[in-house]
């Protein structure tokens, strides 16, 4: 097992790189003449494809955001149960549209780039996928709180008005870390089985109603204040 495992590890060691003559990616070399073109006619061809292509994946997240912010926009006239007043309230509520349409809407790029990879790859995981992923993790926990943080006036103070999702939040974001070094290290090592994969997919279901049910304050025993502050804003609109 030891010679076996050797080999294999000299194998892929002198597998050629995507940029040596033999070696391949998803989609490039184009044609095979292409890896003996010089390296800066090939890198200024690769950067403005990237540009390219990033101009592309702008424009439809672009799109995609503002079909989310216009679906979540919508509000609704209803009657107030105490008072018989015509009220405007959203559709949506706010939590539950942060943890499902923006979100899929902010991460559908790198969801699609590791989907195509894995599936590409015969359901193996290639360098790029669980990499943007991670990449992307840390740079919302490091830089966009860094940013949140440094963009408050030294003076000002801000406040988290509803602790109760935030802490389910913070607690299903541990939980969710602690659950894929179970599944990946402990439980099926290097191997992600369909069960574990169902399981993993639907504890979103169970964070949206959880997350919900903190919001509109069913764990404090009555409504979240500023549920209750959102409706009168609404219907001081009116």
């Amino acid at each position: 097992a030891a010679a076996e495992g050797g080999n294999v590890a000299a194998a892929v060691a002198h597998e050629p790189r995507i940029c040596e003559p033999g070696g391949g990616g998803m989609f490039f070399p184009l044609v095979e003449a292409e890896q003996y073109w010089s390296t800066g006619l090939r890198a200024a061809i690769y950067v403005a494809a990237l540009l390219y292509l990033f101009l592309g994946v702008n424009i439809v997240s672009d799109k995609f955001v503002a079909s989310i912010e216009v679906i979540t926009s919508k509000k609704r006239r209803v009657r107030e149960k105490h008072t018989g007043r015509i009220i405007t309230v959203a559709v949506w509520n706010g939590t539950v549209a942060n943890l499902t349409l923006m979100a899929l809407g902010s991460s559908a790029p790198e969801i699609l780039l590791s989907v195509v990879e894995t599936v590409a790859n015969n359901f193996h995981s290639g360098d790029l996928g669980p990499s943007t992923i991670v990449g992307s993790a840390a740079f919302n926990l490091f830089m966009i709180i860094a940013v949140c943080i440094s963009s408050i006036p030294s003076p000002e103070t801000r406040k988290i008005k509803e602790n109760g999702v935030f802490v389910v939040t913070a607690i299903f974001s541990l939980f969710a870390y602690l659950w894929l070094v179970l599944i990946c290290q402990v439980m099926t090592p290097d191997v992600v089985e369909i069960w574990e994969g169902v399981v993993t997919l639907m504890l979103l279901p169970v964070l949206i109603v959880v997350s919900y049910l903190a919001d509109i304050g069913y764990f404090s025993g009555g409504k979240a204040p500023h549920a209750l502050e959102h409706r009168r804003h609404l219907a001081a609109q009116d």
